[in-house]
């Protein structure tokens, strides 16, 4: 049999997307040329490695086997890239970083562009998640670094430090709660809400602890960032939880009132978490540095 790096690749999507479509999509490939290199691989194998269905396709023995190596095989690669690029210009490296919707939004953007700045052959995949779904991506070689709060299970991984993220209420100026220097979620939850789309890694975190203070928001709109919940509240529609560096952002231009939230879910610590820094590739660890100087 013989499967080249592309082939590779390829399967990996596939498996991580659980979908042909949205895998060959993250491998740019179209779809027929997908559909042909695995129905090759498979035939050439002479093993199924998908289990096709309608909610997309599912890992055989043999393919839970492919896998595995294949992700052994690419992280070599990254390795010899990373090795070679200090003697040869033009090879180039890939990081693939999962983070939960604070840090991605308040505190990655500059760090981030700092970086790629300084390393014009690297490449950033950033996947948006939730912090479970991340340190489980991470566990199973999915990412390679996540961002996630430290309330993660984080059994198995290395983690440093990252940043602080506060949730603070906005509320338009003249509302009730814009009065308070300090508010309970369970005693906001009673006013409509402006809030992040219910896929939002983020707006599951809230509304997971809102519940089970027998308090969930009640949405009147969903929006897709920071500063659009703060343009709406800011124009009377309804309160809102953001980042605090997002509120102390947005109302330098916006009227609104920010009031600290008393939950301890409110004040959450992020860090940076790996399977072995030292298993890194060099251009992945030295990201790794660069944020934690960030920090």
């Amino acid at each position: 049999m013989r499967f080249d790096l592309t082939d590779l690749r390829l399967f990996v999507h596939v498996a991580e997307a659980a979908s042909i479509t949205r895998g060959a999509a993250g491998a740019h490939m179209a779809l027929a040329s997908a559909s042909a290199r695995i129905q090759g691989m498979e035939q050439a194998l002479g093993a199924a490695l998908l289990q096709r269905g309608r909610r997309g396709v599912t890992l055989t023995p043999a393919g839970q086997a492919l896998l595995h190596h294949a992700r052994l095989v690419l992280q070599q690669v990254e390795h010899m890239r990373a090795e070679l690029g200090a003697y040869a210009s033009g090879l180039r490296g890939h990081v693939r970083l999962w983070s939960n919707t604070a840090a991605l939004s308040e505190f990655l953007p500059e760090a981030l562009a700092a970086y790629l700045a300084r390393h014009p052959n690297i490449d950033i995949d950033v996947q948006e998640r939730p912090s479970y779904a991340i340190t489980q991506a991470v566990a199973g070689g999915f990412a390679d670094i996540g961002i996630v709060t430290d309330a993660a299970d984080l059994t198995g991984l290395e983690s440093l430090p990252f940043a602080l993220d506060r949730l603070v209420l906005v509320a338009p100026r003249g509302h009730r709660l814009a009065r308070h220097r300090q508010v309970a979620f369970r005693e906001a939850a009673r006013y409509p809400f402006v809030t992040l789309g219910t896929d939002n890694p983020l707006q599951e975190y809230i509304s997971r602890h809102a519940s089970r203070a027998g308090a969930p928001p009640q949405s009147r709109i969903q929006m897709r960032s920071f500063e659009a919940i703060c343009r709406l509240v800011a124009n009377g529609v309804g309160i809102g939880v953001v980042s605090e560096t997002a509120a102390r952002r947005y109302r330098r231009a916006l009227r609104f009132a920010t009031v600290a939230l008393s939950d301890p879910w409110a004040l959450r610590r992020l860090v940076i978490c790996t399977r072995r820094l030292d298993a890194l590739p060099v251009h992945a660890r030295r990201l790794v540095e660069h944020l934690k100087a960030t920090a």
